[in-house]
């Protein structure tokens, strides 16, 4: 069982910069790949970034590469979504899940979710 907790969501302005963290259970979280999706209201759930156990491997929505960084800390065993000049179509429910194979945009593959921090961006 693997067990995801979110934090750093919150209400920010368009163009801003956010960081989102994701803390795994320490075993598991060593062997798992992970992934960041968002669900905005009225929409489905999309995927956002995704990388690989070991941190080799980064995979991202087209839109977001470039402005969206995923990155993990092993001995923290935290995954981050570090985000930058935000615009206000980024608002959304934002979780992180574990996969033991990497299929990064498949939300289908992905057995643990976190609850997800909310994050809001004004125009």
């Amino acid at each position: 069982q693997v067990q995801l907790v979110e934090s750093g969501g919150g209400l920010v302005q368009a163009g801003d910069s956010l960081r989102l963290s994701c803390t795994a259970s320490p075993g598991a979280f060593r062997n798992s790949n992970m992934a960041w999706f968002r669900q905005a209201p009225g929409k489905e759930r999309e995927f956002v970034a995704a990388i690989t156990w070991n941190g080799a491997i980064t995979h991202y929505r087209d839109s977001l590469e470039g402005r969206f960084r995923i990155a993990r800390d092993s001995a923290k065993n935290t995954l981050y979504l570090h985000m930058h000049s935000l615009p206000s179509d980024a608002t959304a429910v934002y979780s992180c899940a574990a996969t033991p194979f990497f299929s990064p945009d498949s939300a289908s593959r992905y057995r643990y979710w976190g609850q997800g921090p909310q994050v809001t961006v004004s125009s």
